[in-house]
């Protein structure tokens, strides 16, 4: 990609991405319309099969997962969460909600006495099904983080059967989310009005 285009790319991916936020964080009733989106994650075939599911702890205006989670561990699934480490995430078998704090951006993270035992380490190959934050979607599939690579780093790792499954608010969604050769697609969008089934792993 020539230096005019990446910065052609880079433009359009912030205009996306400050629309995307404007939007969400103005998106009303969020607590009631995350409750949902998680009622039909929970519901749908790719949970019910999952074993071991990553689970993201939200941030800011995200769709949120942390008034879900509780209830999740009281099923007999391996549950799951991230935290970055040098800009790359680790996962954490969550085994209660005492085991997080809050961490940096008051993001929830695990306690960082837990991190380093060896029955609370997890590795991605392990995971059945991850379920994936983002700023903004189109229906392709196509993901905009933040725009550190953390989830693309992660995803890259993923057995080729596991599932990803972004939540979302419809309004994050656009008509095309400029995408890179790096960039990992997802299987399924689930908004508060529908699923959108992506196209997976790398795309077009």
């Amino acid at each position: 990609m020539s230096t005019t285009n990446l910065a052609e790319f880079q433009a359009k991916k912030k205009v996306i991405r400050e629309e995307a936020h404007r939007l969400r964080n103005e998106l009303p009733e969020k607590d009631g319309l995350s409750l949902g989106i998680c009622q039909t994650l929970v519901a749908s075939e790719e949970y019910q099969k999952a074993n071991t599911i990553l689970w993201y702890l939200d941030a800011r205006s995200e769709v949120r997962t942390r008034h879900f989670i509780p209830s999740a561990l009281l099923s007999t699934k391996k549950i799951v969460v991230p935290y970055c480490v040098d800009g790359f995430l680790q996962l954490f078998h969550l085994r209660s909600m005492d085991d997080l704090t809050v961490g940096m951006y008051k993001i929830l993270e695990p306690k960082a006495v837990l991190r380093d035992l060896p029955e609370y380490r997890v590795d991605v190959q392990e995971i059945d099904l991850i379920v994936v934050p983002g700023v903004a979607f189109d229906r392709r599939g196509a993901r905009m983080g933040h725009g550190f690579g953390y989830y693309d780093k992660l995803l890259e790792h993923a057995r080729k059967d596991t599932p990803f499954i972004a939540l979302a608010f419809e309004c994050q969604l656009f008509p095309e989310i400029p995408t890179a050769s790096h960039d990992m697609f997802m299987d399924k969008i689930m908004t508060e009005k529908t699923s959108h089934l992506g196209l997976g792993r790398k795309g077009p």
